[in-house]
């Protein structure tokens, strides 16, 4: 898997870096594991728009993955790598002894052929499934279940990975991307390695029309809209914000105020909080 540059032919392909999809060794998806899903666009029930810059995109299909990687002891093949419209990870389909089929995150250096299983017993490979604490210290896992028998819900972006810390009791101490050290309990299943496709992060749209393509509108700068439409508003030509720092459009501070509850339940299982980042690493911009 590499990354493919353009010449500059046209501005859009200036700056354009995509993926060469090299992996990928068939086009058409699975159709037992494919199903219609309706693009919320943004609105809730009521048809409010409560997610702004979300809308139009090209229609997709839902691919039907396999968190929970349930079927215990049961050898699967794997029959060939898909791309997936709904998130930046490639998806492998498995072909078990049983006749089944489903579709697995596809996971960093597994090939068409391999072999994978999932349970207590499996053995230490790439693509193998089992519980946290038949992990060794110091693996790499994705795909980390919050809750046992849930699915896996931590860890699944295009080269994510956790690692093994330590083992106490009846938890786990996981590293996470965030680099937030976390405790998990035991018996929650992990897949072993990491997520694929991880020169996705060195990609780069190139022009605005590729991200209508996935689903998002333009967003407008607060500086320039009225005072009754933002916070930054009004003003003479390029006027200040006019406050100590950055806000929503309803008033609440953009950049750097924590939102996580103070006393919510889950704190007592962080063992050491995500490392901070600034403002300028993080990209800020007028909201």
């Amino acid at each position: 898997m590499a990354i493919r540059n353009f010449r500059p032919y046209t501005p859009g392909t200036r700056t354009r870096v995509v993926t060469d999809f090299s992996e990928i060794t068939s086009r058409k998806p699975e159709r037992t594991l494919v199903v219609a899903k309706h693009r919320r666009k943004g609105r809730n029930n009521r048809g409010v728009i409560t997610c702004r810059h979300r809308g139009g995109g090209h229609k997709r299909l839902y691919r039907v993955v396999d968190f929970r990687r349930n079927k215990h002891g049961v050898p699967a093949k794997v029959a060939a790598i898909h791309y997936d419209p709904h998130r930046n990870a490639r998806l492998a389909l498995l072909f078990y002894a049983d006749g089944e089929k489903s579709y697995i995150l596809a996971p960093a250096g597994v090939q068409v052929g391999q072999t994978v299983v999932s349970g207590p017993d499996a053995p230490i490979e790439i693509g193998n499934a089992m519980p946290l604490s038949s992990v060794p210290l110091g693996s790499a896992v994705h795909c980390v279940e919050l809750y046992a028998g849930r699915g896996g819900q931590m860890v699944r972006t295009a080269g994510a990975s956790a690692q093994v810390m330590a083992k106490e009791g009846d938890y786990v101490a996981l590293k996470l991307p965030s680099t937030e050290v976390r405790l998990v309990r035991r018996e929650c299943y992990a897949t072993i390695g990491e997520v694929g496709n991880s020169e996705m992060r060195n990609t780069s749209l190139g022009k605005a029309g590729r991200r209508r393509w996935l689903g998002r509108r333009p967003q407008v700068r607060g500086s320039v809209m009225n005072p009754c439409d933002h916070p930054h508003g009004g003003g003479e030509g390029r006027a200040p914000i006019g406050r100590s720092g950055p806000v929503t459009p309803w008033g609440k501070p953009a950049l750097g105020l924590k939102t996580r509850k103070r006393n919510k339940p889950s704190n007592q299982y962080v063992l050491r909080k995500r490392r901070k980042t600034s403002k300028r690493s993080r990209g800020g911009r007028d909201s």
